[in-house]
C-alpha cells in the first residue's frame, strides 16, 4: 500500500521497502530503499534530474497477472520502481508526483 504525505513544499512516498521524499525548498530527491533487512545508502538528486515518472505495466510470466509500477526516471538514465499497485491506483500516484516536481501531463 502507497501512503503520500504532501504540503506545498514536500511531498513523501512511503511504498514497502521505498520511501521517496521530493523537497522543493532544497530542490532535493531522497530516495532510500531495504534490501531484505539492510537499509541501502540513501540517494541523493536533484529535482530537476527527475525527467519523467510513469505506469510501467507488464505482465507476470507465471500467473499471466497484469503487474503495474509507478517508475521515476533521471536524465542519467536511472529508472526506479517506486511502487507495485493497481492500474488505477498506479495512475494515480504517477499523476500526484508528476504534478509535484512539475512534470505536464
Amino acid at each position: 500500500m502507497t501512503n503520500i504525505e504532501e504540503t506545498p513544499r514536500k511531498l513523501t512516498l512511503k511504498a514497502g521497502s521505498t520511501t521517496l521524499t521530493l523537497d522543493k525548498e532544497f530542490g532535493k530527491a531522497t530516495l532510500q530503499q531495504k534490501m531484505l533487512l539492510w537499509k541501502k545508502k540513501p540517494v541523493e538528486f536533484e529535482l530537476a534530474d527527475i525527467d519523467d515518472i510513469a505506469v510501467k505495466s507488464e505482465v507476470d510470466g507465471l500467473s499471466g497477472a497484469p503487474i503495474h509500477h509507478s517508475v521515476l526516471h533521471r536524465r542519467s538514465g536511472e529508472i526506479t520502481v517506486l511502487t507495485t499497485e493497481e492500474a488505477n491506483d498506479a495512475a494515480e500516484t504517477v499523476k500526484k508526483l508528476r504534478g509535484f516536481v512539475g512534470l505536464q501531463s
